[in-house]
C-alpha cells in the first residue's frame, strides 16, 4: 500500500521510471508519447545530456546556500542571461520554486511598490474569468476558474474578475476581431474607474492563457490597449507566463508576439523544463529602485529562493535552447503541428475550434459545431479522452469547465521542442481516435 497522498485518491497509477526524449517509461516497460510535456513543462523532453550534466556538476560543487547569507554563481549567471533578454526594462529576477510562488511573490511585490511610493490606498487587484494564476491562496485569489475557487472560498482575498479576451464563445455575431479587441479591453478601464482610480494597485493576465481556456491567445491590439490603460492609470501591468512562456509559443517570453512589456512578469515551467523545480518573478528597473530608495527590503521569501541547483538546470536549459535554436524550431513547427491538427480534427463535428501558438495548442469540443453548445459535464468527456489517449500511448491534458469552470470541455497539447514532425502526426492521430473513442463510449 502507497503512503503517498496522490492527486486523485480513486486512481491507479503506473510508475514512471524513466525518460527517453519525448518518452516516458513506466515499470511495466510502457512508452508513452509526452505530449502536453506534463503540464507545459519537459520542453526538452526527459533525457537532455546538458542539462543532467550541469545538475551532477553544480551538485558535487554547491547543493545549497540561503539567500539572506549569500548570492550563487548560477543564480548570478541565470539573471544575466534573463535579463538580457527580456522586453522593456525589466532589470530584476527573484527566483523562486514554481509558478504559484512566481505569482504571490508578483502581488506582494505591486502591493509594497505602491506603499513605497506613498499610495498605500491602491489595494485592489485585477484579473480576468477563466484564468489561473496558482493554487497558493493569493493566486488562487486572482484566478477567475470558479471551479477552483469554490471551496476555498471563503479564504480567498476578494478580486475582480473581468472577462477574458475570448473570442471564440464570446465575439458577438458580426463583431470584427478589432472592436471586439478593444471592447473587451476597455473593461479593464471600466473597472479601474469602478473601483476608484487611485484604489487599483495591478492587472494580471495570461498573454496565452493555459490550463482553464486552452491556448487562447488574444486578439490583435488587445494587450496593446490594455497597456495604454494601465499606464493612463499608474496600474501595474503583470503578464503570467508561468505556463505559456519560456519558448513554448515561440518566442522566449510570450509577450513580444504582442508587442508589449509587463511591469512585472511571471515564469517557470519551461524555465527548467522539469529537470529542477524553479520559478522567477522579473520587474522593472522602476519598482525595484522603488523599493531600493524607500526601505531596502522586500519584505517576503522563501527557503529555496535562488537556489544553485536550480539555476544551474535553468541556466543549461537556456543554453540548450540557444545553441540549438529551440525557440526556432517552435516557432517553424507550430505552423506545422496547427496543420496537421487541423488535416485530423478540423472537420471534427465535436471539435469547435482550434487555437493556439508555436507548439502550445488547444482542441475545443463541443457538442453542437453551429451553435458552440458545450457537452453536459456529467459525461466526463475531458476525462475519458485522456484514459484513452493514454491506454494508447499518448498523454494529453484534457480539462473540464472551459467555458466557465462547470460547462465545456478542451483538450491542451504541449508537446517537447525537440519532438519532430512524424511525432506530431502521430500526436493528432492519436488524439482523434482517442475523441473518437471517448463520444462512442
Amino acid at each position: 500500500m502507497s503512503h503517498v497522498f496522490p492527486r486523485h485518491c480513486h486512481t491507479d497509477l503506473p510508475t514512471a521510471v524513466s525518460g527517453d526524449g519525448c518518452y516516458l517509461i513506466d515499470a511495466e516497460g510502457r512508452r508513452y508519447f509526452d505530449g502536453s510535456g506534463g503540464a507545459a513543462v519537459s520542453c526538452l523532453g526527459h533525457s537532455n545530456e546538458r542539462v543532467r550534466a550541469a545538475i551532477k556538476a553544480q551538485v558535487d560543487a554547491l547543493a545549497y546556500a540561503h539567500t539572506s547569507f549569500f548570492t550563487s554563481e548560477p543564480a548570478e549567471a541565470l539573471a544575466d542571461r534573463l535579463i538580457a533578454r527580456a522586453p522593456g526594462d525589466l532589470d530584476r529576477v527573484y527566483f523562486v520554486s514554481g509558478g504559484s510562488e512566481a505569482v504571490e511573490s508578483a502581488i506582494k511585490l505591486a502591493r509594497q511598490y505602491h506603499l513605497e511610493r506613498g499610495e498605500p490606498q491602491r489595494r485592489h487587484l485585477i484579473a480576468r474569468r477563466q484564468s489561473y494564476h496558482g493554487n497558493t491562496l493569493g493566486a488562487l485569489s486572482a484566478g477567475g476558474n470558479a471551479w477552483r475557487r469554490a471551496q476555498f472560498a471563503p479564504l480567498l482575498v476578494e478580486m475582480s474578475h473581468i472577462a477574458p479576451c475570448y473570442e471564440y464563445a464570446e465575439r458577438a455575431e458580426g463583431e470584427s476581431l478589432h472592436d471586439y479587441g478593444q471592447r473587451t479591453a476597455n473593461a479593464l478601464e471600466a473597472e479601474i474607474l469602478r473601483l476608484g482610480p487611485d484604489s487599483v494597485m495591478a492587472f494580471i493576465a495570461e498573454p496565452v492563457v493555459g490550463a482553464t481556456l486552452g491556448a487562447v491567445a488574444a486578439v490583435p491590439g488587445y494587450f496593446t490597449r490594455i497597456r495604454e490603460i494601465c499606464d493612463r492609470y499608474g496600474v501595474l501591468l503583470i503578464l503570467d507566463e508561468v505556463m505559456c512562456g519560456m519558448g513554448r509559443t515561440g518566442h522566449l517570453f510570450a509577450c513580444e508576439a504582442d508587442g508589449v512589456a509587463p511591469d512585472i512578469l511571471c515564469i517557470a515551467k519551461g524555465l527548467g523544463a522539469g529537470y529542477q523545480p524553479i520559478g522567477a518573478m522579473l520587474c522593472s528597473k522602476a519598482i525595484y529602485d522603488a523599493i531600493a530608495a524607500g526601505t531596502g527590503f522586500f519584505q517576503h521569501g522563501h527557503t529555496y529562493l535562488g537556489h544553485p541547483i536550480a539555476a544551474a538546470a535553468a541556466l543549461a536549459v537556456l543554453e540548450e535552447f540557444e545553441e540549438q535554436d529551440l525557440i526556432g524550431r517552435v516557432s517553424r513547427l507550430g505552423p506545422v503541428f496547427e496543420t496537421l491538427l487541423r488535416d485530423q480534427l478540423g472537420q471534427h463535428p465535436h471539435v469547435g475550434d482550434i487555437r493556439g501558438r508555436g507548439l502550445f495548442w488547444g482542441i475545443e469540443l463541443v457538442e453542437d459545431r453551429a451553435t458552440k453548445a458545450p457537452f453536459d459535464p456529467a459525461r466526463g468527456l475531458a476525462g475519458r479522452v485522456k484514459r484513452i489517449a493514454k491506454s494508447r500511448g499518448l498523454l494529453c491534458y484534457p480539462m473540464p469547465g472551459t467555458r466557465d469552470g462547470r460547462l465545456g470541455d478542451h483538450i491542451l497539447l504541449a508537446p517537447p521542442f525537440i519532438a519532430d514532425e512524424t511525432q506530431l502526426a502521430e500526436v493528432a492521430a492519436v488524439l482523434k481516435a482517442a475523441l473518437d473513442g471517448a463520444l462512442a463510449g
